[in-house]
């Protein structure tokens, strides 16, 4: 990871390898035939930037035809961890997807 980003500002990644599973699964036993051994297993794309200790945030991403949520990883250089909120935060206004489908919790 630390050699992209000395070519690029930020790496942008899935936060998850699949949309949400039904909550009667302990997790999902294949991904597009590979195996998934343990619960970790199917979150290991969120895994290397955390392990590195590079500053991470989760953004809304949009939603599959059932209408579950898929995120977006924003990944950016170490100790830029203020930079890595801008983004986030041009992007959350330039998208607007809390306008797009609000939030159980603030519906009314």
């Amino acid at each position: 990871l630390l050699a992209l980003l000395e070519r690029y500002d930020y790496l942008a990644l899935p936060s998850a390898q699949l949309f949400p599973f039904d909550a009667s699964e302990h997790w999902p036993k294949s991904i597009a035939g590979r195996a998934m051994d343990t619960y970790h297993r199917w979150m290991e794309v969120v895994i290397g930037g955390s392990l590195a200790g590079l500053p991470v945030i989760s953004v809304p991403a949009g939603f599959n035809t059932q209408g579950l949520p898929l995120g977006l990883q924003i990944i950016g250089k170490p100790r830029a961890d203020l930079s890595v909120l801008q983004l986030a935060h041009a992007y959350d206004r330039a998208t607007q997807w809390v306008k797009r489908r609000l939030p159980a919790q603030l519906e009314a």
